[in-house]
C-alpha cells in the first residue's frame, strides 16, 4: 500500500516566495498561483505573471480534486530516509494547473490514467506539510 513518508525525509527551505504555499500547506489547504490581469496561472511560485508582466500575482485555494495523468514507482530511493514504495505523480487539477505530489492510499498496481484523486496533507518535519493525493472512491 502506498503510504505518506515518515516525518524525517528531506525536506527544502522555502523561499520568501514560495512561503505562502507552504503555509497553506500547514493549514491543510492547497493553493495556487494566478495572474488577476490576464488570467493566467502560474506553474511555480513567482513575483511576476509569465504572460503579462504583471506585478498583482494572487494565490487561490484549490478544490484540491484532480486527476491522475502520470506517474512513477519509486523502489530504490535516492535517499535512505525514503520508505518504498512510493508513487511521485503528476496530477491535473480541475482548476487547470499541473500539480506534483505523490500518490498514496492504493497499491501500485491500482494506479490508472485518469484515476481521480484529492488532496491529504502529512508531515513532513516540524516545519514542513507536503501534500499527497489519494483515489476518491
Amino acid at each position: 500500500m502506498l503510504q505518506p513518508q515518515p516525518p524525517g525525509i528531506p525536506v527544502g527551505t522555502p523561499s520568501p516566495v514560495s512561503r505562502p504555499y507552504w503555509d497553506a500547506c500547514a493549514r491543510g489547504e492547497l493553493v495556487y498561483q494566478r495572474c488577476p490581469d490576464c488570467g493566467l496561472i502560474l506553474e511555480r511560485p513567482s513575483t511576476v505573471c509569465g504572460g503579462c508582466f504583471g506585478r498583482s500575482l494572487e494565490w487561490v485555494r484549490s478544490a484540491g480534486t484532480g486527476s491522475l495523468y502520470s506517474w512513477t514507482v519509486v523502489w530504490r530511493p535516492q535517499h535512505p530516509a525514503f520508505t518504498v514504495p512510493y508513487a511521485p505523480a503528476i496530477v491535473a487539477m480541475d482548476e487547470g494547473w499541473w500539480h506534483i505530489a505523490a500518490v498514496i492510499g492504493c497499491e501500485p498496481e491500482e494506479l490508472q490514467p485518469g484515476m481521480r484523486l484529492a488532496v491529504e496533507f502529512h508531515p513532513a518535519s516540524d516545519d514542513i506539510v507536503l501534500p499527497y493525493y489519494r483515489p476518491i472512491t
